[in-house]
């Protein structure tokens, strides 16, 4: 089942994201097995980040939240909120944004 974790910053933490980036990816990288799409979340000059947004393939909600919550990030207390709801692929293109 795919789910979607939408993740936002807190205020004034681009020291703590900086600092937590490196493990961050690295964690990613040991799970890209299970995602399909993710990214940052970008203020609106395209270089400020605001947050995370993952779509990843989990067994259930458990599993995505155990999935967000080994997130480097997530253990480093970045974030003000956590999102997690179940997503439904309806179109995809992956020529766009590319």
């Amino acid at each position: 089942m795919l789910y979607a974790i939408y993740c936002i910053d807190k205020p004034n933490s681009m020291d703590l994201r900086m600092a937590h980036r490196p493990e961050h990816i690295a964690y990613l990288k040991s799970k890209e097995d299970q995602i399909l799409v993710g990214g940052a979340q970008l203020a609106e000059d395209g270089e400020a980040m605001l947050g995370s947004v993952l779509i990843i393939d989990a067994a259930d909600a458990k599993a995505a939240k155990a999935f967000a919550d080994g997130d480097p990030f997530a253990k480093a207390g970045l974030f003000e909120s956590v999102r997690i709801t179940r997503w439904r692929k309806a179109f995809f293109n992956p020529a766009v944004g590319a």
